[in-house]
Parts: structure tokens; C-alpha cells; sequence
């Protein structure tokens, strides 16, 4: 199903401009558990969760403004409030929101594909309008990841918060705190001295000549063409793996959120060893698992959903709610 914008024409929206965009969606649409994951993953200072919606300043197209994303109370959408100079471009913003938020995904078909399984079956039952939520900037989320690896959720979103605000730039006037910080350019991190910052020398250097590849052109991170095919993710998995300090599990986690892959796999992830293995205890390393997950192909990337909404549910369970 496409995004269908609705929003007025707005011809010269100056900072008091605003518009509303609806972005359908096929239900069921678990929009509480996307939320939850954005918001144990928003960088501090330029992402929020609140009250129900999901907050951030953006430029778009040489305009800034605001989002706040919420679902709609009684239609089968989701309704972004965009503010700013950048509501001039809100009928633009539909596909990349489309992308950060999984509107396209079709329910029914990742049901059957995954349904039958026996080990998924009860999560997509329990679960059955569980997206894979997106990025609003893949460069960010290559970011986060590195940031990410070898440590927790947690731990890797207090980093990141320290990288927005040692590199970042405030933005003057916001009215809203927790969404006042740009993050930081790719050739502003690639230069900045990021000494005491708390991660390890080589996953600094591993973040540095990430951002330097991005600022100097020889990496493409955004994927512009939602239709482009396996060629070309292929080819920009290649270019992200190829870079110092990044590997496999790095480059299938940005292809299941930035470059919306829905058979992304991300075999070296921990928590999902660590699941499968305890449903199999013979399947122990990733190689051994391969023939058991290659079964939820097309749809791994929301397999690796279920499974780690199992984990996060146990874990809300356990801190009663």
C-alpha cells in the first residue's frame, strides 16, 4: 500500500508554517512496540518518544522543521505533524517516513510466511502487527551501531548522546529540549577529537573512517530507490563491509532498518544466539544455525523482530510492565 499524503499546499511556509500528512498502513500495526524500540534507541538530544508520538527536528531538502508521528485514534494511519519551513515539502516526507515507521509491510503475508514455523509462530501470533522499525538517517543508525558493538542498548545510546553533544550543533530557539541538537555531519565527526569519549581507540578510528568514507563520497549509506534490487544492496553491503571495524552483524542490522531488507539477517547477534540456542541446544554457532533461520527466508529481518520482542516482552514482564 502507498502513502497516500493529504495535506494543504502551503506555498511559502514561513517558521509558523505547519501541515498534516496521514500515512496508511495495512493493520494489524503494533504501534505501542514501535515505540518502545524507538524510544530505547533515540539519541538523546535529537530523537524522542513522548506521550504517545515520536519527535524530532529535521532538515529536509534545504528546510528545517519539526516531526511529531503518532497513530491515528480511530484510522488505519499514522498522522506526522510537520512544523517549520519544512512542512513545504510534507508531500516529499511520506517516503521517508513510510520507511522509518515499516508502513508498507504487509501482516498478512509475513504471517504466512513465518506462521507455520514452530518457534514463530506464537510470536507473530501473540505479536501479528510487529514492524521493523526504520531510521530517519542511515548514516546515524551506521553510527549508533558502532557505538553499539560489544555493549549495551543502554550504554551505547549514553555515547551517542555525548557525540551529538561534543560534535553536534545546537539549534537556537527549539522549543522542545530533548529534540534541540542536530547530530553531528559525517565530515564535522570525521575530524572532531573524540578523546574521553568512552569507547576504544580502534572502534573510535572504525567511526572516524566510517564518517570520512560518508563525507568524502566514496560510501553511499542512504538508499534513495526503495525499489532497487538485490544488486544493489549487495553492492552497498560490500562498500560497508569493507571499511576497518565493520562487520557482518554492523552491516545486516543497517540493511534491515535503513535499507528496509526484510530478509536481512543479523546471524552474529547475541541475544539471537542465544534464543535459537535455547530452543536447539545443538545449534550453537551461526553457522550451525544457518540452515535452521535460512527457513524464515523472506522475512528474516522480522523474525529477528519477534525474537527480540520475545526477549524485550520477558524483560517488561519482569519489571511488571
Amino acid at each position: 500500500m502507498s502513502a497516500v499524503p493529504q495535506t494543504d499546499e502551503i506555498p511559502e511556509p514561513a517558521e509558523g508554517a505547519s501541515a498534516t500528512l496521514e500515512l496508511p498502513f495495512r493493520a494489524p500495526y503494533d504501534w505501542p512496540r514501535m515505540l518502545r524500540f524507538l524510544a530505547g534507541r533515540a539519541t538523546p538530544g535529537v530523537e524522542a518518544v513522548e506521550d504517545g508520538a515520536w519527535l524530532r527536528a529535521i532538515d529536509f531538502n534545504g528546510a528545517s522543521g519539526t516531526l511529531a508521528v503518532r497513530r491515528h485514534a480511530r484510522k488505519r494511519c499514522l498522522v506526522a505533524q510537520i512544523d517549520g519551513p519544512v512542512s513545504q515539502h510534507a508531500a516529499a516526507l511520506a517516503a521517508p517516513l513510510g520507511r522509518v515507521f515499516d508502513i508498507h509491510a504487509n501482516p498478512a503475508a509475513i504471517a504466512e510466511g513465518l506462521g507455520a514455523d514452530p518457534w514463530l509462530g506464537p510470536l507473530v501470533a501473540a505479536a501479528p502487527g510487529l514492524r521493523v522499525p526504520g531510521a530517519w538517517s542511515g548514516f546515524e543508525l551506521v553510527i549508533r551501531a558502532i557505538v553499539g558493538q560489544q555493549v549495551s542498548v543502554k550504554a551505547a545510546t549514553t555515547i551517542v548522546g555525548r557525540l551529538v553533544e561534543r560534535v553536534g550543533k545546537p539549534i537556537e530557539g527549539h522549543p522542545h529540549a530533548r529534540t534541540a541538537w542536530r547530530f553531528p555531519t559525517p565530515a564535522d565527526l570525521a575530524a572532531a577529537d573524540l578523546t574521553g569519549i568512552g569507547m576504544p581507540g580502534k572502534r573510535i578510528a572504525a567511526l572516524q573512517g566510517f564518517a570520512a568514507a560518508v563525507a568524502s563520497g566514496e560510501v553511499a549509506i542512504e538508499r534513495q530507490d526503495a525499489a532497487a534490487g538485490s544488486a544493489t544492496l549487495d553492492a552497498m553491503r560490500a562498500a560497508l563491509l569493507a571499511l576497518p571495524g565493520i562487520g557482518p552483524w554492523t552491516v545486516e542490522y543497517v540493511a534491515m532498518r535503513a535499507w528496509r531488507d526484510a530478509d536481512a539477517w543479523p546471524a552474529t547477534d547475541l541475544v539471537l544466539m542465544q534464543t535459537i540456542t535455547a530452543r536447539d541446544p545443538a545449534l550453537v554457532r551461526a553457522t550451525q544455525q544457518r540452515a535452521r533461520t535460512d527457513a524464515w527466508r523472506p522475512w528474516r529481518a522480522y523474525a529477528a523482530m519477534h525474537l527480540w520482542n520475545e526477549i524485550a516482552d520477558r524483560a517488561g514482564a519482569a519489571r511488571g510492565g
